[in-house]
């Protein structure tokens, strides 16, 4: 996916010359193409993320689209004040590319586990996100960054993820996608926890149950509407995510839920990390399946809220 992504940026930047990156400390021969045919719209800073957002501050204000990339950690903890006042508070078309979401760098241990970067950004004012499944969705929401007003962050997952979206050209920045048509609950999912709902719904159906999929590739601006239209005809809504459940898209569709005014009341739960600091290394799959980040909790929690015994053929 990271790759992805910033061959996209190298494409997009080839047809508009607006566009400039700048680099954190990235990995040798990362974009050499755009460093050598495009040197001046190429700049790579080192590991002084306070200093790089400003930079791209002042590119963005002299009318450029900036991408820049680094390590989400380094991104949204490092130089919070910096995204806020440089970026935010101008409106600055900056894009922040946050490599390693959730439990990407687990070996590394909680110093570069990225599990509340979308609770940090989405309290940014004028802050948007986007959390791409895999790199087909990475692919089709790349393009519509370029014109995107204001700033925005990316959130990258390790690379190499199952691709499970159709190709959508033209999918827009605030769009979610309906993966699944359902009755008797609503998953909802960002990122790559939409593999693990699309199993957990097939297994569903094995027992009798009827999973629709609310697939949100943007959490900020969210599509409240696609989300309360699907809602509306289902009793159980339970949202999947590779972040705390603090501050994410649990939180985002609960505070929905509470001002939705439903007319029959919903049974939610929210699938994510706990609010804990990870106590424990190994792989981004070892950490999700330690807090339950898994198809087999989706199918329990959708079971449990809609009485049905837990019992599934395999």
């Amino acid at each position: 996916m990271r790759k992805t992504c910033l061959d996209q940026v190298y494409q997009l930047a080839k047809h508009d010359e607006r566009i400039c990156f700048v680099g954190s400390d990235l990995g040798v021969g990362v974009l050499d193409e755009f460093r050598t045919k495009m040197p001046d719209r190429f700049f790579m800073e080192g590991i002084n993320e306070a200093n790089v957002v400003g930079l791209a501050s002042g590119l963005a204000a002299d009318g450029r689209i900036v991408y820049v990339n680094t390590i989400a950690t380094f991104l949204t903890r490092r130089c919070y004040e910096q995204v806020v006042l440089d970026l935010a508070l101008h409106n600055a078309n900056v894009r922040l590319i946050g490599n390693g979401g959730g439990f990407v760098y687990a070996p590394l241990g909680p110093t570069h586990e990225a599990t509340e970067d979308i609770a940090i950004m989405r309290a940014i004012p004028r802050m948007g996100i986007v959390a791409p499944a895999d790199e087909v969705e990475m692919r089709n929401i790349m393009p519509q960054t370029v014109d995107h007003d204001g700033p925005l962050y990316i959130r990258l997952a390790k690379g190499y993820d199952p691709v499970v979206t159709p190709e959508h050209p033209g999918l827009e920045i605030g769009q979610s996608r309906v993966m699944r048509e359902g009755s008797d609950a609503l998953i909802l999912t960002t990122g790559i926890t939409l593999s693990r709902a699309q199993k957990a719904a097939s297994r569903l159906a094995l027992s009798g149950l009827n999973a629709a999929i609310l697939h949100a590739p943007t959490i900020k601006p969210f599509d409240t509407e696609t989300f309360l239209s699907m809602a509306e005809k289902t009793p159980v809504v339970v949202t999947v995510e590779e972040h705390s459940e603090i501050g994410g898209l649990g939180s985002c569709v609960a505070e929905i839920i509470a001002e939705a005014d439903f007319v029959a009341a919903k049974r939610f739960r929210r699938i994510g990390i706990p609010d804990v600091f990870a106590d424990d290394y190994g792989s981004q799959n070892d950490l999700m399946a330690r807090y339950g980040i898994t198809a087999d909790r989706i199918v329990e929690t959708v079971q449990a809220l809609t009485d049905v015994p837990q019992t599934i053929a395999v």
